[in-house]
């Protein structure tokens, strides 16, 4: 279990040495900064390479059932939050949702207030969990690397209540460059 656990250390730092600075520009570049470190702990959540099947956050979400087993798309977003304060969870929306173009005057393109009709449909909230399956008592933002409007695909359980949201609790999340 040591041994994995070095191998998959040492593939994640790979994987965090490998992303690019983004500007989060509203041209769709997907936004990926430094602001995680290559550490044991945050190496352990980034996926060394992108899960394949990966569908849009909206088909995922009319076609999932809970426990089923997905792999979905997204651009961390949907709100003028969409990272928890102090925990590994925040929201994704479809790609194929477009967010706001700095010239329709938003500030925060992130939140989809130019398509705010859109996003309950094509949105999910992301957890992601240690080997326990607890929520990791850390930031998202901070643990990841990523800021609002990363592009990430993310392979976990499907967790789905009464009213249709949908909750893909991860162990793992791989960033797009």
């Amino acid at each position: 279990m040591k041994t994995f656990r070095k191998h998959a250390a040492a593939l994640g730092l790979l994987a965090v040495a490998g992303l690019a600075v983004g500007c989060g520009a509203p041209d769709g570049d997907a936004t990926v900064t430094d602001a995680a470190a290559p550490t044991v702990q945050n190496a352990a959540y980034l996926a060394p390479a992108e899960p394949e099947g990966a569908k849009g956050v909206g088909e995922v979400k009319a076609s999932a059932e809970d426990g089923d087993e997905v792999t979905v798309v997204g651009l961390i977003g949907g709100d003028r939050a969409p990272f928890v304060d102090g925990l590994a969870a925040f929201t994704i929306v479809d790609p194929k949702v477009p967010y706001c173009a700095a010239d329709e005057g938003c500030p925060t393109p992130w939140d989809y207030c130019c398509q705010q009709d859109k996003v309950p449909a094509n949105s999910a909230t992301v957890k992601l969990v240690d080997e326990n399956g607890e929520l990791v008592a850390e930031g998202a933002k901070a643990l990841l690397g990523v800021d609002e409007l990363a592009e990430v695909v993310v392979r976990g359980t499907a967790e789905k209540d009464d009213a249709g949201n949908l909750t893909v609790v991860a162990r793992q999340v791989y960033v797009r460059k």
